[in-house]
């Protein structure tokens, strides 16, 4: 077998127990890796609270992984997260991903939980489980000088460890499996660290293909002005797009009440390359080099931290922007929730937080102490404790990020049909609505978009189960990863086989969902949206969205997927149909 190891590595961390399994062939050729492999593999799990101690935390690389096939050196985890309830996964690139497919798994399945913390080590012939009593407590930096020498590690922080709803898993190099909480589940195992230090090689089904086809990509990724342009990723990183929303008008302000923000100049790209000293940084391997870093080697933020802690908050200061995003990735936590937290918070107390004051009560939160406690919990559950609801910026639970839905009805859309809550990440529409010159004018407008939206879906869901990145394909497309896909392990794909993969894995993810009592009335954005206007300006106009207009592309989209007008299946044995 070539791409793929054929290996499952399972871990029981109540009997302290390991073992490697083999995974049939026909599930890897038809769920890739990653996202797609990871949400197969739950299907007897999926309806277990995330904190029982038999819910899987499943590591996932894909096919690509450990090839020099251009982002490719990425993971998922998967499991159910503990702050929305939806089937979750999260992706992110490092070493970590390369290690870990060397060392001869595919997956990585972790269940049970230990009696005391403990960390696992992984090589190409050994699985441990050590003690970790000493490192619980410490944050990130801390626990990966503590375990350097075991290779790569993946590790949660105070916030994982104390059960905060929106911890993090952090690697070794900076990048973060942010979204959704999988560091409280990890946490809720005992479990501080994973290790993995593997040596094998990955083998290549046609060379010369293979060759043939990555000269494709990186001809198709310098062609890209997104990605290499005078104002693209590779030179500002993702905050280049703090002035592009703000010309557009849809930069979320003080909890979303706002849509523009006057000093978001004080954290934009070019301001944090000049101020910050920012050099080029990214993923293990990858040639687009989105990431920043300050001089002293420290992780800048990303475009939704600096805009969350800034104008959602009403903070301008960039050193305590940069600051709480430090914090966050030392004790483990998605920064996206975080700062929407306190946003929500700080509107229903009449007051946000000040820039003094963040720190702070990042602390607070990881530590769940004071009026952290009740901000661990996110977003919507402070709201509803506090009486107000509505002033959660959420869907499905999952706090939305800096693409305010008003001027962009795609992305308004994709919101709500994204099966893990609220994110820009499922359907990617950013290229379609945002990023086109001249500025499209059909993003305020809900013709065409359920089909849109839709194949999007499909398409993202394949690129996170190969699993690549998202930015590759402002350059290259499905057509080209297909080839290369092919050249590694000897299966023919096409863009339509690999679509036909994703789409059977958003229904998989959304019958899960379905059982687990989630229906239309989640498929719903803030009321806020369709009632409040945005902040026009500059010659556009930021309406409130068309409720009416917005259920009819809905029903729409339903249609599409083959759902019933509740957003769910009246197929009862869907499961039994899938590979």
């Amino acid at each position: 077998m070539n791409g793929w190891s054929g290996t499952l590595l399972r871990v029981d961390l109540t009997t302290r127990t390991s073992c490697r399994e083999e995974i049939p062939s026909q599930l890897l050729e038809e769920y890739l890796g990653g996202r797609g492999l990871g949400v197969r593999l739950m299907r007897d799990y999926f309806k277990l609270d995330p904190f029982d101690p038999e819910m899987p935390l499943i590591f996932a690389v894909g096919p690509l992984c450990g090839t020099p096939a251009p982002t490719s050196a990425r993971l998922s985890v998967v499991s159910r997260s503990p702050l929305t309830g939806t089937i979750y996964d999260c992706s992110a690139g490092g070493r970590f991903a390369w290690r870990l497919k060397a060392a001869g798994a595919d997956a990585l399945f972790i269940t049970g939980k230990s009696r005391l913390p403990v960390v696992i080590t992984i090589t190409t012939d050994s699985v441990e489980i050590l003690p970790a009593d000493h490192l619980w407590g410490c944050d990130i930096p801390s626990t990966v000088s503590a375990l350097k020498g075991h290779g790569s590690v993946a590790a949660i922080g105070p916030a994982g460890e104390n059960g905060v709803l929106f911890a993090n898993i952090m690697m070794s190099e900076g990048n973060s499996v942010g979204r959704g909480g999988l560091g409280a589940v990890m946490g809720s195992k005992n479990l501080k660290a994973v290790t993995v230090n593997g040596d094998r090689k990955v083998a290549i089904a046609d060379s010369a293909l293979f060759g043939h086809t990555r000269q494709d990509i990186m001809r198709l990724f310098k062609a890209s002005p997104v990605i290499f342009g005078p104002l693209g990723i590779s030179e500002f990183g993702t905050p280049v797009l703090v002035d592009l929303m703000a010309q557009r008008r849809m930069a979320p302000t003080a909890n979303f009440s706002k849509t523009f923000y006057e000093h978001s100049g004080n954290y934009s790209g070019p301001t944090l390359k000049r101020l910050c000293g920012a050099k080029k940084d990214g993923c293990y391997g990858c040639p687009i080099q989105c990431k920043k870093s300050s001089q002293s080697g420290k992780p800048l933020p990303e475009y939704e931290t600096v805009s969350h802690f800034g104008a959602l908050n009403n903070v301008h200061d960039l050193h305590a922007i940069v600051a709480a995003n430090d914090l966050c990735n030392e004790l483990g936590m998605d920064t996206i929730t975080a700062a929407a937290s306190l946003s929500a918070w700080g509107e229903i107390r009449g007051a946000f937080p000040t820039a003094t004051e963040i720190s702070g009560l990042l602390n607070d939160i990881a530590h769940r102490r004071g009026d952290g406690d009740l901000l661990s919990m996110g977003s919507r559950h402070l709201a509803e404790q506090l009486g107000n609801s509505g002033l959660s910026m959420s869907v499905k639970s999952l706090e939305l990020p800096a693409y305010d839905p008003r001027g962009a009805y795609g992305m308004a859309l994709a919101y709500c049909t994204s099966n893990r809550g609220g994110c820009h990440l499922r359907a990617y529409p950013i290229s379609h609505e945002i990023l086109r010159k001249p500025v499209p004018t059909d993003r305020f407008s809900f013709s065409g978009k359920a089909r849109i939206i839709s194949i999007a879906e499909d398409t993202n869901a394949a690129v996170d189960s190969l699993v690549a990145c998202k930015f590759a394909f402002f350059g290259a497309s499905l057509e080209e990863y297909a080839e290369i896909l092919t050249a590694v392990t000897g299966v023919v794909y096409s863009p339509q086989r690999l679509k036909e993969i994703g789409r059977r894995i958003v229904l998989t993810e959304r019958y899960y969902n379905c059982t687990n009592g989630f229906s239309r009335k989640d498929d719903m954005l803030p009321e806020r949206f369709f009632t409040e206007p945005g902040s026009s300006g500059d010659g556009i106009d930021i309406h409130p969205i068309d409720k009416v207009r917005f259920e009819e592309e809905l029903d729409k989209y339903y249609r599409i997927r083959g759902l019933n007008l509740n957003g769910c299946f009246d197929d009862a044995g869907f499961l039994g149909k899938q590979p």
